[in-house]
């Protein structure tokens, strides 16, 4: 990452009028977000007809968050299992109905597991053997459609977790994320390394990065520069990244998407 980066969104479809100038201006990346609920999955044909329409003639990159309420990625239960994995299905099956290329899903890798997970000679290996044999089809159809599966940091407190599930897969399919915001919480309640080390420690195999910002006490995904996170450290482990992870800002308030990127432009980090 040479050159200072462009920087994309996580926005909804009904969001995208107010963010169209902007969006098309760069042809920034862009992250819908309504498909990681159930409800939707069921029905998504009109939300994606809508997201089709607005996004006529823009050329980024899309994505979608994928689900993950009520279910974590390593469950071991036959009985439950192709339950997750026909959600995963939806969701790849709106992908393709989209041309998204990027779906994101939420590791299932928490404090605990940082304590515990060793306790047993073959726990470590059984956790990472559970996820991937959720998402085995999920792959294999990711695969088949060019779309990549990011797995992102939630409750992670050792980001080596998640990238030994994608070094163990060895697919293009599935990839790791950040969320500058979870790992900032995890650094400052847990003790995990800070933000910008989650990005170093997933090196090449990094292909996403959701930036939001917080004061390391909860969740906020607040607008950027509204927390304590040191965007130069986030940023100069990015540029030693190889490749072009898509970098969305995810916060709540979409009206201040905008301000956020202003905020990392006036920085020099990022345009």
């Amino acid at each position: 990452m040479a050159e200072l980066p462009i920087i994309g969104a996580q926005l909804s479809v009904l969001d995208l009028d107010r963010h169209r100038d902007w969006l098309f201006e760069k042809d920034r990346d862009l992250e819908l977000p309504e498909f990681c609920m159930a409800d939707i999955l069921r029905s998504p044909e009109p939300f994606i007809d809508i997201a089709k329409q607005k996004l006529d003639g823009w050329d980024g990159r899309l994505g979608i968050h994928g689900p993950f309420a009520g279910f974590e990625l390593d469950v071991r239960d036959r009985e439950i299992r192709p339950v997750v994995q026909a959600r995963l299905d939806q969701a790849l099956g709106v992908c393709e109905a989209l041309g998204a290329t990027q779906m994101v899903l939420h590791s299932p890798f928490d404090h605990w597991d940082h304590h515990n997970l060793d306790n047993g000679p073959r726990n470590r290996e059984r956790r990472i053997g559970a996820v991937l044999e959720t998402l085995e089809p999920a792959i294999a159809r990711a695969e088949d459609a060019g779309v990549e599966l990011v797995l992102e940091n939630i409750q992670d407190i050792d980001p080596g977790l998640r990238r030994a599930v994608v070094e163990q897969a060895d697919s293009p399919a599935l990839r790791l994320s950040v969320d500058t915001g979870h790992a900032h919480w995890a650094h400052t309640v847990c003790g995990a390394p800070p933000a910008d080390r989650f990005i170093s420690s997933a090196g090449t195999h990094l292909a996403h990065v959701h930036l939001q910002d917080t004061d390391g006490y909860a969740d906020r995904h607040w607008p950027l520069g509204c927390g304590n996170i040191g965007w130069h450290a986030v940023f100069a482990a990015l540029s030693g990244v190889k490749g072009n992870p898509r970098l969305i800002v995810e916060i709540n308030d979409f009206d201040r998407v905008e301000e956020s990127v202003t905020h990392l432009e006036r920085l020099g980090l990022a345009c």
